[in-house]
């Protein structure tokens, strides 16, 4: 991988010097068709948004393995397959590939949340289990890294905030609706953010050590709480 350049791991934004999508076509390894046999033809548009899928992927991987310092976007897009100047054609700058990233896979979790109980989950505890598992993988550990990242950029920390805020209220939205919880009674809303709280502190424990026994027995727990103030 390339090194870390003094304005990368600053986190200013890098120029965008090159910015066509024959670029991006380009640094792909074409496939190679039998002899006699023709490939079917990809459209344009979907050769740039699996492109585009794939530099958010690896700047999510990126951000959990190595940090903000760590990531930039060459390197991100080495890890992609793709030149940096196809990166800079999808993303002009380090924060909008990264906010981008942190959204994107957010709500492919929130997705697969909500598919993991199509009708609905009659066991509070396997809700509580999954809300759970999306503050202990990657993801959360990539965020988490962003937002510290945001602490000391003035350009990231607004953005950040936002993403933060907008997540935030989507998961709260599904925890409602998978714990069936009737916010309109006394104390319902606070206690599905405790939920959420609680998961998050799961989450920050779960960077230093993986207790897995300890916390199947705080989710547990929970269930039994969420039984009783829910109903």
């Amino acid at each position: 991988m390339g090194g870390v350049s003094t304005t990368e791991a600053a986190g200013h934004a890098e120029p965008t010097d090159v910015t066509t999508e024959a670029t991006t076509d380009a640094t792909e390894p074409a496939e190679q068709a039998p002899r006699g046999s023709r490939l079917p033809h990809v459209p344009k548009q979907d050769r740039s948004r699996a492109t585009r899928q794939r530099l958010l992927a690896a700047a999510v991987a990126c951000l959990a393995e190595h940090g903000w310092a760590g990531s930039t976007v060459s390197v991100v897009a080495e890890r992609a397959g793709v030149s940096r100047g196809a990166a800079q054609h999808h993303f002009r700058t380090r924060e909008d590939l990264f906010t981008a990233a942190v959204e994107y896979v957010a709500e492919e979790r929130s997705t697969a949340l909500r598919a993991l109980f199509p009708d609905g989950a009659a066991d509070r505890r396997e809700v509580v289990a999954a809300l759970v598992d999306l503050y202990t993988g990657p993801l959360f550990r990539a965020a988490l890294h962003l937002w510290v990242a945001a602490s000391d950029e003035e350009q990231l920390r607004p953005r950040v905030t936002e993403l933060e805020a907008r997540v935030g209220r989507e998961t709260h939205r599904i925890a409602v609706e998978l714990l069936a919880a009737d916010e309109s009674r006394p104390g319902v809303r606070e206690t599905v953010q405790g939920l959420l709280d609680m998961s998050r502190g799961l989450g920050l424990a779960n960077l230093l050590t993986n207790d897995g026994g300890r916390r199947e027995r705080v989710v547990a727990q929970w269930g039994l709480l969420l039984d009783e103030a829910l109903g």
